[in-house]
């Protein structure tokens, strides 16, 4: 632990460079599922994959749930603590149009809003 700052207490769960886009992929563009997560444009390694749902899932941002039991897969969604993340991701891609050159914001029809 850092220190008791609530920035660096947040960082220390969300501060490396995939976690905040698996949350963006389940919150805004509703993907659910680890080839979904795979298919992004950044292109996250299995291993990173695999290791950014399991550290989101021990800190209650998502759960998962299996939708086939044989090879076990999951479907993953994002609880209420990850829910509350919302406005702090809209903040983030708003100052990257704003200040970050050649960002470019996705099309809108890709765009969902998880209830």
């Amino acid at each position: 632990m850092r220190s008791s700052c609530p920035i660096s207490r947040s960082l220390d769960i969300l501060g490396d460079r995939w976690t905040l886009l698996v949350i963006r992929d389940l919150m805004f563009f509703g993907k659910n599922q680890y080839g979904e997560f795979l298919a992004s444009p950044e292109g996250i390694s299995t291993n990173i994959l695999a290791d950014r749902l399991k550290k989101l899932e021990q800190v209650g941002i998502i759960s998962k749930e299996a939708y086939q039991h044989n090879p076990v897969r999951y479907t993953y969604s994002l609880t209420s603590k990850g829910k509350d993340l919302q406005p702090a991701l809209a903040a983030l891609f708003s100052w990257g149009l704003e200040h970050v050159e050649n960002s470019i914001p996705p099309d809108q029809s890709l765009l969902k809003l998880q209830d």
